[in-house]
């Protein structure tokens, strides 16, 4: 049976075509408030709320706070239902700020990763940041901690870092650079090359 060209008219979701996809926009909460059960939750509850895609994070307790930061990505119309999210952790008496996360590529060059510890002291994290930052060295992910050594008792640093070398520095150079400063600050270095920003 021959009944004629199909028209939009009859048949409405002929005219509608592929939808387009939404605009996606990613962003950074940090949030800090006092330590308690259920706060990574909370931040969750908000960014699924919004419909939105948890990527990374950093999380943690520090000098008795929770502290946090946390990359999303979610359709840009629905930041408005995001910040009212927000809003309500922070009613709840956790403080969350939202933030518009960068597009910078990431800088070209080597990855390379250290290891640190020694007595801990004012200045450590000032001198061997300045090594770095003469180098030319990008920190890409900064961790410090202090504890108490297991035979002295006396009071540790320890770091550990992921850089980004330029292709003009070799590894050895680094490593040289900070092994000048680490009879003065008493630190011990391990480096090695970054396998997981390799692979």
């Amino acid at each position: 049976m021959n009944g004629g060209p199909l028209r939009a008219g009859r048949f409405p979701f002929l005219a509608e075509g592929p939808k387009p996809a939404a605009m996606k926009t990613s962003v950074i909460l940090s949030a800090v408030g006092g330590d308690r059960p259920g706060l990574t939750q909370g931040l969750a509850q908000a960014v699924f709320s919004a419909g939105g895609n948890w990527l990374e994070s950093h999380l943690s307790r520090l000098g008795g706070k929770y502290v946090g930061a946390i990359l999303i990505e979610l359709e840009a119309g629905r930041l408005g239902e995001l910040e009212q999210a927000v809003a309500r952790l922070n009613a709840g008496g956790l403080h969350v700020a939202i933030v518009p996360a960068g597009d910078e590529p990431a800088l070209a060059g080597k990855p390379l990763s250290f290891e640190l510890v020694g007595q801990d002291r004012p200045g450590i994290v000032h001198e061997v940041t300045a090594v770095l930052a003469g180098l030319g060295v990008n920190i890409e992910d900064f961790t410090t901690r202090t504890d108490n050594g297991s035979w002295s008792g006396e009071p540790l640093f320890r770091a550990t870092a992921r850089l980004t070398v330029p292709d003009a520095t070799s590894p050895e150079a680094v490593q040289e650079a900070l092994e000048a400063i680490s009879g003065e600050i008493m630190v011990d270095f391990t480096i090695r090359p970054d396998a997981a920003a390799g692979s």
